[in-house]
């Protein structure tokens, strides 16, 4: 099983890395789903566009370095959570165009550089996605832990925490709501082109809604693959496809016809499930192909 799994892992490397942004399109025009309302109480998210700052953090667990870059909202008071995993070969930096908005809509985005899958690592091991879960959760302890005067902790919301990640830090982001004992911590989470491999879909305790985004022809993930895993979760849920082939451009450059759908979608369910901000529901909900159980 392990062999098995460490030969499909090989087929990622060509494609998880993380391509360079370039310009922003006009962002589509989306279409009205039919779909039932959500129980959640409503709540509201900022409406302002926030300046963006970035500090680099380092944070260890046990002997596995963890160097982070943490994007933040230039500003006062206190925002959730989003731990961010890369794909393989990838880095923070790859995806700082998809953080920094999340940031800027008010959000404190901490991606690790993890220590055996990202770029320019001396001892590269794919299997090591399976340790990365728990190197999530040490990103987390690490924020938590820095020292109450700290600029940073100053304004963490730590009860309203999401994971999220491409590719094989979507597998890595499955896995951190099937592994056991599960991180309750986290409360919602985002797989972009990601999908159960290696980790399960052992989905238990109390419910974290996830939005799951895969092109419908991803050569490297196929999106069956992620589409089961959105089948199994036993938990609220939306599956939005994209058209086309991309892997990573949609998720990375502003230049690829899919990135501003998928920004404004997952930023639109982070302030949903972490805001609980009804009216930020409705827009994902309106999004043409959007398949919906939240």
């Amino acid at each position: 099983m392990r062999f098995l799994w460490g030969a499909a892992c090989v087929l990622l490397l060509g494609g998880c890395s993380a391509a360079t942004p370039v310009e922003l399109p006009a962002a589509p025009s989306p279409v009205v789903a039919s779909i039932a309302p959500s129980p959640a109480a409503a709540g509201h998210a900022p409406t302002k566009t926030f300046a963006v700052a970035t500090r680099t953090l380092r944070f260890k667990r046990g002997d596995r370095k963890l160097p982070t870059t943490v994007y933040y909202p230039k500003a006062s008071g206190h925002f959730p959570v989003v731990i961010f995993g890369h794909g393989l070969n990838g880095n923070p930096t790859g995806y700082a165009e998809l953080l920094r908005r999340w940031a800027a809509a008010g959000f404190v985005i901490a991606a690790p550089a993890f220590p055996h899958t990202s770029a320019g690592v001396a001892k590269f091991d794919v299997m090591d996605v399976l340790n990365q879960p728990a190197d999530v959760s040490a990103v987390l302890d690490g924020l938590t832990a820095l020292p109450a005067s700290d600029g940073v902790r100053k304004i963490l919301d730590l009860k309203a925490v999401a994971a999220a990640g491409h590719s094989a830090g979507g597998i890595t982001t499955v896995g951190v709501f099937s592994k056991q004992p599960r991180d309750t911590r986290f409360t919602a989470g985002v797989v972009l082109a990601g999908n159960s491999l290696g980790v399960g879909q052992a989905f238990t305790g109390t419910p974290a809604p996830m939005l799951f985004v895969h092109a419908e022809q991803d050569p490297v993930v196929p999106a069956y693959t992620d589409r089961a895993v959105f089948d199994a979760l036993p938990w609220p849920r939306a599956y939005l496809p994209l058209t086309g082939d991309g892997h990573s451009a949609p998720y990375v450059s502003r230049r690829d016809p899919q990135f501003t759908l998928v920004v404004s979608a997952t930023v639109d369910f982070l302030r949903w499930a972490l805001y609980r901000d009804a009216s930020a529901r409705a827009r994902l909900l309106r999004v043409r192909g959007l398949d919906s159980h939240l």
